[in-house]
This record gives structure tokens, C-alpha cells and sequence, in this order.
């Protein structure tokens, strides 16, 4: 097998990681199975492929192998291994910027993986469906994964968004000096565009010394007719709505709290 030739010697690991969520309601266990069986054919493997090779595109990498799979009853899976671009990169390719939007990608990929597995389910006593799709973008050396964040916000109907980014281990400069990361960064909100920070509620929990951030991301506006899947706010009761939009905030604020909490008083 032909060994790699690597350009540089920049050993940081970078890696950005997402939990995006998709909540819907679905009043039946006819609607149930539907939105499942919907949210499954359009983020299959084939759809996840190609939104991870754009991904490729955009932070600068060549794609070295797909794997990917569909399974039964439903999710997906993809992994991308990618490895450093013949070519000298360029200063726009090693500099954490925020990346293009989906409609406006240009460029190229290189290092490390990428990965994709998503997680669809629904809870039979409430009606609330979930769709979760878990992803990882890691690279070593110059290229930011950075790069690739608004476009993965943006290729998910995102309600809540979970990210963590962390830059690893370090590079020997020629005088001996060990550097930890080589981009400034005080949050993963200085990479996002202005369209997605006005549309969500953020929060950060992050810890600079270590070169780890954590950011939380909630969909701000709430309409009621985004959430129901097989059936139209004009099929329910006033009383029955307002149930149905209790359920789900309740599951949003679970989820972006990581916490279950108790019903209350209704």
C-alpha cells in the first residue's frame, strides 16, 4: 500500500462534532410510522454522502474512502477517511473563517474523517418524533473544520443544534516552542453566520485554558404548523393544540437542557 506523503508538520487535531435534532409531532401511530419512514429516505446514506463530500469541498481535503449503510428498521451511517491535498494549501484554506453558506460552496478537502449517523425515533405515549443526526468532522494539521459549520447547519432541518469543538495535542515550532492551537477563538458563535444567529437562542459553556467550546443552539420562532407532521393545526381542538405545543416545548427544552423535566402544573 503507498504510504502518504504529508505537506507540513502541524500535529493539532481539530475536531467539531454536532447533535442536530428535528422534533415533529405525529398524532397517530399511522403518522408516527410515516414521519419515520419520511425523515429516513431523506437523510439516507446516499443524501448524507453527498452532504459530506461538500463538506470535503469546502474545508480543503481529498476523500480517500467512503463507507457507508443504511440499516433496518431505519438510521444511517457514513464515514469519510480524507487525506491532505496534493497541492500546497492556501492561506484562505488554513485560516479559521466561518465558511460559505450551502447555496454558495467552493473549494476543496483534505485530512483525517468525517462521519455521519443518524438516529430516528418516536415516543408512542406523547407523539413526539425526533430525528438526530450525530456528526464529526476531524482534521490534523492546517485546515479548519471550522469551515464546514454553517453549511451543516443549514443542510438540517435543525431545531436544536449541539456542538463541541476542541483543539488537540500540539506543533514543535523550529525553535522547540510547543503551540496548542493556532487560530484565535473565544466561541464557535464567531464562526456562524448573521442569518443563523438571529433565527436561534445560544448558549456557551466553554473552557478556554483547554482549548474546548461548547455551544447550544434552540430555534427561536415557534410556529405550530413546522411541527405536525400528517394532519394541520385546523384538525385539533384549541385545548388539543395547546397540549400538543406543551409536549413540545417540553421536548425541545429536555433536549437543548440535557435534563428531563417534570410536567408541572397545566
Amino acid at each position: 500500500m503507498e504510504k502518504l506523503r504529508l505537506h507540513g508538520f502541524n500535529n493539532l487535531t481539530k475536531s467539531l462534532s454536532f447533535n442536530i435534532y428535528d422534533i415533529a409531532y405525529a398524532k397517530t401511530e399511522r403518522h408516527r410510522q410515516e414521519y419515520i419512514e419520511y425523515i429516513d429516505e431523506l437523510y439516507n446514506a446516499d443524501r448524507l454522502t453527498a452532504i459530506l463530500e461538500q463538506v470535503t469541498e469546502i474545508i480543503g481535503a481529498n476523500v480517500l474512502n467512503i463507507a457507508r449503510q443504511d440499516y433496518e428498521p431505519e438510521g444511517a451511517s457514513v464515514t469519510i477517511l480524507i487525506a491532505e491535498h496534493p497541492v500546497d494549501p492556501t492561506p484562505e484554506e488554513m485560516t479559521a473563517t466561518p465558511g460559505p453558506l450551502p447555496e454558495s460552496v467552493v473549494g476543496h478537502l483534505d485530512k483525517s474523517h468525517i462521519t455521519v449517523h443518524t438516529y430516528p425515533e418516536s415516543d408512542p405515549d406523547s407523539g413526539i418524533s425526533t430525528f438526530r443526526a450525530d456528526i464529526d468532522v476531524s482534521t490534523c494539521g492546517l485546515i479548519s473544520p471550522l469551515k464546514a459549520l454553517n453549511f451543516l447547519i443549514h443542510s438540517f432541518d435543525s431545531d436544536i443544534v449541539i456542538m463541541d469543538y476542541r483543539v488537540r495535542g500540539f506543533t514543535r515550532m523550529e525553535d522547540g516552542k510547543k503551540i496548542y492551537i493556532d487560530h484565535e477563538i473565544n466561541s464557535i458563535q464567531n464562526y456562524m453566520d448573521a442569518d443563523t444567529k438571529e433565527k436561534f437562542e445560544m448558549i456557551d459553556v466553554n473552557v478556554y485554558q483547554e482549548n474546548i467550546f461548547h455551544t447550544k443552539m434552540m430555534m427561536k420562532n415557534f410556529d405550530i404548523e413546522q411541527y405536525l407532521f400528517g394532519a394541520g393545526s385546523n384538525e385539533f381542538e384549541e385545548d388539543e393544540l395547546a397540549e400538543i405545543q406543551r409536549r413540545l416545548h417540553k421536548e425541545m427544552q429536555e433536549i437543548f437542557y440535557s435534563r428531563n423535566l417534570s410536567d408541572g402544573p397545566r
